[in-house]
């Protein structure tokens, strides 16, 4: 019963961590577009967390350089099981326009499994937000 609720709960009410790699903002600031009122992701129940110990979902932007690696590592292995990573924007996915740079490791998954790209540079808000959708639909699936 209580593995139940809580599977109701995470389904119903995902709590996510924004982290941003080294972006240049641009897919920063089209997330917090989301979470405006003209998008409203809240009717999801999502909602921003600032610590990676209350978050479900982390929310990554730009590329993989070497001084985040070990910081990625670390909010990844802080956030409690389960948990799923969304990679937001072609640097995160492939370390777009960075990729190739002396201090650049590529995307996200050479780090961290990740469990929907979201492509775009920088993604609009409703892309986002589809991106949102569908993996609160592989959620559903996998829990």
């Amino acid at each position: 019963m209580i593995k139940k609720i809580a599977k109701w709960a995470r389904l119903k009410s995902p709590w996510i961590l924004h982290l941003n790699s080294g972006a240049c903002n641009a897919c920063d600031i089209e997330i917090v577009a989301a979470l405006t009122p003209r998008y409203d992701v809240e009717r999801f129940g999502v909602q921003l967390k600032a610590t990676p110990r209350h978050a479900d979902i982390i929310i990554c932007t730009g590329p993989v350089t070497r001084q985040l690696k070990s910081r990625i590592i670390r909010i990844y292995e802080q956030t409690p099981d389960p948990k799923f990573v969304v990679a937001v924007g072609s640097c995160a996915m492939s370390g777009c326009v960075y990729r190739g740079c002396y201090n650049v490791l590529g995307g996200l998954d050479q780090v961290i499994p990740v469990d929907a790209y979201i492509p775009g540079c920088p993604p609009r808000p409703d892309a986002i937000l589809d991106g949102v959708v569908k993996l609160l639909g592989k959620l559903e699936k996998k829990l």
